[in-house]
């Protein structure tokens, strides 16, 4: 039943909130109320009752956005490295959420509740490109684009040692890791879900390589996950790996640059560096490219100057 309301787009909402108005006996068919999984056939009569949708209690805050492009529509946005996107567990104020509340305050009627626009997500330490829906029309024309894979979005990291061939893709579905629910984790069977992350090499170092990310999936944490499974976890990543270093196979030149690079980052070196789609309202073809931050920039510095010839 929730698929079908989903396809047919009733009254404008996203399968998420369907599911809840279900399960909240708000969807009747023939009526009485049923369960998201009830398989509908034709002559079944489907009524709904849609409370208003509550505004967000989350506090404005007069915080500084770097807006790249915005309309009536959306908003795309730079985010920095170490900025929260939306409040969450023992975190509710200071974040691009209660920034955006205060600079386009109708915001706080759009999507889901406690996120208010957020169309997709960036993790905290990872900086680069965020698209922000205004309006409740471009938000759900915006979360069905991605759910479709027609929004393009590349990441450029640097990772540990050298992946080898120039270009690959893993394929492994990610779950919550049963062993720390804080975590995700490659996870076999029915709780991992398919995730597929397209990846090529743009410059090799040695110790560590930059390459590039393009997600077919979008599921949490999924870039730094993949890479992490496949031996080449994000420099600097505190959570999946990127600190933890084989010193014993480093030369000591090698451990002291390791070093280095750890104490300049002080987060993962994941930047969301390209971000494509169609305008949900006028339909044109938005491109936007984020210029690497200075840390990661600086990084790179190191390392070409580490891994270049040098004069006998």
């Amino acid at each position: 039943m929730d698929r079908w309301l989903a396809t047919a787009r009733i009254a404008g909402l996203s399968r998420n909130r369907l599911q809840k108005l279900i399960e909240a006996g708000r969807v009747l068919v023939n009526g009485r109320a049923g369960k998201p999984s009830r398989k509908l056939k034709a002559g079944d009569r489907v009524s709904l009752n849609v409370p208003p949708r509550r505004a967000t209690r989350l506090a404005s805050e007069a915080r500084p956005l770097v807006v790249v492009h915005e309309d009536e529509a959306l908003l795309v946005l730079d985010k920095p490295a170490g900025q929260v996107v939306h409040p969450g567990a023992g975190v509710q104020g200071g974040t691009i959420v209660n920034a955006l509340l205060h600079h386009a305050p109708a915001i706080a009627h759009v999507g889901g509740e406690g996120r208010p626009g957020i169309v997709h997500r960036l993790d905290r330490d990872t900086s680069g490109l965020l698209v922000v829906a205004k309006t409740e029309a471009a938000y759900l024309a915006l979360v069905e684009a991605l759910r479709e894979r027609r929004v393009k979005r590349v990441y450029q990291a640097i990772v540990w040692g050298d992946p080898g061939p120039s270009a690959g893709t893993i394929e492994l579905p990610i779950g919550r890791d049963p062993r720390d629910r804080k975590r995700m984790a490659v996870v076999r069977g029915a709780s991992g879900k398919p995730a597929r992350t397209h990846w090529r090499v743009l410059e090799r170092y040695g110790l560590a390589t930059r390459l590039e990310a393009r997600l077919e999936t979008g599921r949490t944490h999924q870039i730094r996950v993949h890479l992490q499974a496949v031996r080449h976890p994000v420099v600097g990543d505190p959570v999946y790996g990127g600190r933890v270093k084989k010193q014993l196979s480093l030369r000591q030149s090698e451990r002291s640059l390791a070093d280095a690079l750890l104490r300049l980052l002080r987060r993962q070196a994941l930047h969301a560096a390209e971000l494509e789609f169609v305008h949900p309202v006028t339909g044109e073809e938005l491109r936007f490219r984020s210029e690497l931050p200075s840390d990661f920039r600086e990084a790179l510095e190191r390392l070409r100057a580490f891994a270049a010839p040098h004069p006998s």
